[in-house]
């Protein structure tokens, strides 16, 4: 697998989306998490940057992932493009 450097992570009730991308803004991976399983994931990750949305919940899983070495952005909600199918 090649090296990840930005994991951008989106935030919902149930079922999280992380997209991660290279060096080169190739995608690596993306997955479905759920809730559970979030902090496992980023556990065996190696340190990178992890961009969310601002919103409610963000602060507490900012602190987290910040928690496992992995540098967190909040992003402002104007700043996050919605997904191409409008999810």
């Amino acid at each position: 697998m090649k090296e990840v450097s930005i994991v951008g992570l989106d935030l919902a009730k149930r079922v999280f989306q992380v997209h991660g991308a290279g060096t080169d803004g190739g995608v690596v991976f993306r997955r479905k998490l759920s809730r559970g399983q979030v902090v496992a994931f980023f556990t065996e990750l190696p340190r990178c940057i992890v961009a969310m949305e601002a919103c409610a919940t963000a602060h507490h899983w900012a602190r987290e992932i910040g928690k496992l070495g992995h540098e967190v952005r909040l992003l402002p909600p104007a700043y996050v493009k919605r997904s191409s199918n409008g999810r």
